[in-house]
């Protein structure tokens, strides 16, 4: 992880989520830049899930040997 960790709610916490997940500040924003409150809590509350996901799929791929504090612009795609 690195310097600076956020919290992701698996299910948003306006969904009545309340377990949270450490996240890179780039992973968190590529999550809500790609999927709704009502994508995560219905289709996307797992790991797995969210991995599964080729969009998300490719952004990991794409991260894995970035710096541990490596930061760009997320474009919305929803």
């Amino acid at each position: 992880m690195g310097s600076v960790t956020e919290w992701h709610h698996p299910i948003p916490k306006s969904r009545g989520g309340k377990a949270r997940e450490a996240v890179h500040p780039i992973c968190h924003r590529t999550i809500h830049a790609n999927f709704t409150n009502s994508d995560l809590e219905k289709r996307y509350s797992t790991v797995d899930a969210l991995l599964a996901h080729d969009e998300i799929g490719r952004f990991v791929a794409w991260i894995a040997n970035k710096p541990p504090d490596f930061n760009a612009p997320t474009k919305d795609r929803r």
